[in-house]
């Protein structure tokens, strides 16, 4: 018997309203930094980071495909556990948004269908290679950001060692303007395609596709759904990630952003699905830690860790729970 068209319908508008917390979320990932400067105001900030946002949607698809297919059987599954997988997902990233701790959707949204999948199918449904690839990469990513960051910072530091630090203060403010736009674009790439991918994952599974290929009304409604979550601004995770995590100047901001932004472009392109908030936190810790190790907030730190640790099982439990209550519910 096919799916229902309301469930189709259902499907779609709760994967938007999941790119919507996603972009609620991270936009700290992209302007915390630029915003913490006092570069750009935060409404300059976030106006900025939403158009790059929905640009940065349509650099690939690759992150899609390789949702709809490498972490699940989409053969293995029905629009009940896409739907418990988003409700999961949702609810984690608003509980997390609304107490200031950036989290990864992309850690929310493949623990909740992983939980969603073995209610439904057991243990076989998983594809376990393509897990254990995107979980390296999701938690190597945050290690590569503060590498990178760090060499950054201390390149800048040892070009600019005889320049007064008020010449590379302003020196660096249009270059952080140009980083922050880069790294919005590159969350763009990267964020946008969790939602595109759970879209097609399902139009696949019901039927309405006959291979996992993004279509464009897709990749339009999911550009714009995480950027009119990214204008709303998830204001305590910004100040979080832009003040409390370490103290940021100029040249601080665009090596943070520079090293992320290079590092979630190349994977996007690849088409492994990484947490933007895990690298651009890691390059913020690497470039306080490039001026003196006790400049950034360690207690802070280990709050967003623990988080990041919480969220897999965390979400794997709640898509477990929700798709057995909408199973009892069911029709």
């Amino acid at each position: 018997m096919p799916d229902p068209m309301w469930l189709i319908v259902l499907v779609v508008i709760l994967a938007l309203i999941f790119d919507f917390t996603n972009g609620w979320n991270d936009s700290a990932n992209a302007i915390a930094t630029v915003v913490g400067t006092r570069t750009l105001s935060p409404l300059q900030a976030l106006l900025l980071s939403a158009a790059l946002n929905l640009a940065g949607a349509f650099f690939s698809t690759a992150v899609a495909e390789a949702i709809g297919k490498d972490i699940v059987d989409p053969n293995g599954i029905t629009l009940l556990v896409i739907v418990a997988t988003l409700l999961a997902a949702i609810l984690w990233n608003t509980a997390m948004t609304l107490m200031g701790l950036p989290i990864s959707a992309s850690h929310a949204l493949i623990g909740a269908l992983v939980g969603a999948a073995i209610a439904y199918n057991g243990w076989d449904v998983l594809r376990v290679k393509g897990i254990v690839t995107i979980l390296i990469a999701l938690l190597v990513s945050p290690l590569l950001g503060g590498v990178l960051g760090f060499a950054i910072m201390k390149l800048i530091r040892r070009v600019f060692a005889e320049t007064s630090p008020s010449k590379v203060k302003k020196w660096f403010r249009p270059l952080q303007i140009v980083s922050a736009s880069f790294m919005s674009f590159s969350h763009g790439t990267s964020d946008a395609q969790k939602a595109m991918g759970i879209i097609t994952l399902a139009l696949f599974t019901s039927g309405h596709l006959s291979k996992l290929e993004v279509p464009i009304w897709v990749m339009i409604a999911a550009g714009l759904a995480m950027a009119i979550g990214t204008a709303a601004g998830g204001w305590r995770v910004i100040q979080t990630m832009g003040a409390r995590l370490s103290r940021l100047e100029t040249p601080h901001g665009f090596s943070a952003e520079t090293a992320a932004a290079l590092i979630l472009t190349t994977v996007a392109k690849i088409g492994v699905p990484v947490s933007s908030t895990h690298t651009i936190t890691g390059s913020i810790i690497g470039v306080g830690a490039a001026e003196r190790i006790r400049s950034v907030r360690w207690g802070i730190a280990g709050k967003i860790i623990y988080a990041w640790v919480l969220t897999l099982p965390g979400t794997a439990v709640m898509g477990f729970i929700l798709y057995e209550i909408l199973r009892v519910l069911e029709p």
